[in-house]
């Protein structure tokens, strides 16, 4: 018999709850505690869902069709693992070695895999009858195929050389992602931030880009026949004017128009201007700012007051308005995907006796944004999209949500 005939060995329930608790114990430096190895196990189709295997060693396990939404695996070992077909929404994957592992059809949405090596890897075996064999599952090593990775986060990960054919990486962050030679053919990237990402000789044959952040993405060598990189985001200017004076200075008139009640300064009415170069409008006051159609793309509007604002269709994914004062705010058909409104005022904006201006959040996209303590009494949600946004906390009160 084979080697690989003899690899793998089962593990039944009882079994698997014992390694399980006696790993939890390890963590926690309790006694009886004890690193799980669970190398070659055969756990295809079993239930792991919230487990805790953090530093756990599954080389070249098999887990093909097993639920494990929400396990914790920062910094395990699943050198060749199987993981097809496998449940990992909100997994913890974070600087795990998965060198070779086959995630075809693998559900990873949401899931954190900051700093993992994704890298092709393969287990050699030493076999009686045929010398060294290699380790492979069906569909190969390294393999990313048709698996969802939308909202994931892989910032910094190592995907050298990955094949990820028709992979859905649609909101997913690939900041500083290595993805030189990866075969990306027809994957979706939709609105993924690739900031800084090495794509060198990557193959993007009609790939999707739509929305894509590419700031720092140097195309030089990769293929990109067919691709969709339309209303993609660059790297912004270094000083943006507005007739003919600069951004900035607009802006401090439209500060001492609202400090003055008018008296000074003056209302800044722009559109589709680029506010990036500005990095900053912590507190500042700019109620009433008229500027639909902009970029505030990952700036920090901390504490900003933007009551009564119009900023329909912006760009506002990956801004910090914690605290911001949003009250009466025109945000229809915004770009909010991973904003941070933690705290934020989004609640009716009163403008005389018993009248009122409600927030308009109509269309816009919070996908993985953070409402999390946000005021947004009868705010207008209308066809808004939600997914995955944390609202703990989050007084929706007679907001519309359809």
């Amino acid at each position: 018999m084979s080697a690989v005939a003899n690899l793998y060995r089962s593990l039944d329930p009882q079994a698997l709850r014992q390694t399980l608790e006696a790993h939890r114990r390890y963590l926690g430096s309790r006694t009886g505690g004890r690193r799980a190895s669970l190398a070659y196990a055969d756990l295809s189709g079993f239930k792991l869902e919230g487990a805790d295997l953090r530093d756990a060693d599954l080389t070249g396990a098999k887990l093909s069709g097993a639920a494990m939404a929400g396990i914790k695996l920062e910094r395990a070992i699943l050198f060749g693992a199987d993981l097809r077909d496998s449940d990992m929404r909100q997994a913890d994957l974070s600087r795990a070695d998965l060198r070779g592992a086959t995630l075809r059809g693998a559900n990873l949405a949401g899931a954190n895999l900051a700093g993992c090596d994704l890298r092709e890897g393969r287990i050699a075996l030493q076999d009686r009858d045929a010398g060294f064999r290699y380790l492979d599952h069906a569909g190969g090593p390294g393999e990313l195929n048709f698996a969802v990775l939308a909202g994931a986060n892989l910032t910094g990960a190592q995907m050298t050389g990955a094949s990820a054919l028709a992979t859905d990486f649609t909101d997913a962050d690939l900041t500083d992602a290595q993805l030189a030679g990866a075969r990306l053919i027809k994957a979706k990237l939709d609105g993924a931030n690739l900031t800084g990402a090495d794509v060198a000789g990557a193959d993007l044959s009609g790939a999707s880009l739509r929305h894509a952040i590419l700031i720092r993405v140097d195309f030089s060598f990769a293929t990109v026949e067919g691709a969709d990189l339309s209303d993609v985001l660059l790297a912004p200017p270094a000083v943006v004017y507005v007739d003919d004076k600069p951004l900035a200075q607009v802006i401090f008139a439209h500060q001492a128009f609202c400090e003055s009640d008018g008296k000074a300064g003056a209302a800044a009415r722009v559109s589709a201007v680029d506010f990036r170069p500005l990095r900053s409008l912590k507190r500042r006051k700019l109620s009433g700012l008229v500027a639909p159609g902009s970029i505030f793309f990952g700036l920090d509007l901390e504490g900003v007051e933007l009551q009564g604002a119009d900023l329909s269709r912006c760009d506002l994914r990956g801004v910090n308005l914690r605290m911001a004062d949003l009250r009466g705010a025109k945000l229809i058909d915004a770009q909010l995907t991973r904003a941070d409104l933690r705290g934020a005022l989004l609640g009716p904006l009163e403008i005389g006796a018993g009248r009122f201006v409600r927030t308009d959040l109509s269309r816009a996209v919070l996908r993985h944004a953070d409402l999390r303590y946000a005021h947004a009494l009868r705010a207008c949600l209308l066809e808004a999209d939600l997914a995955d946004a944390k609202t703990e906390d989050c007084d929706l009160t007679g907001a519309e949500l359809r």
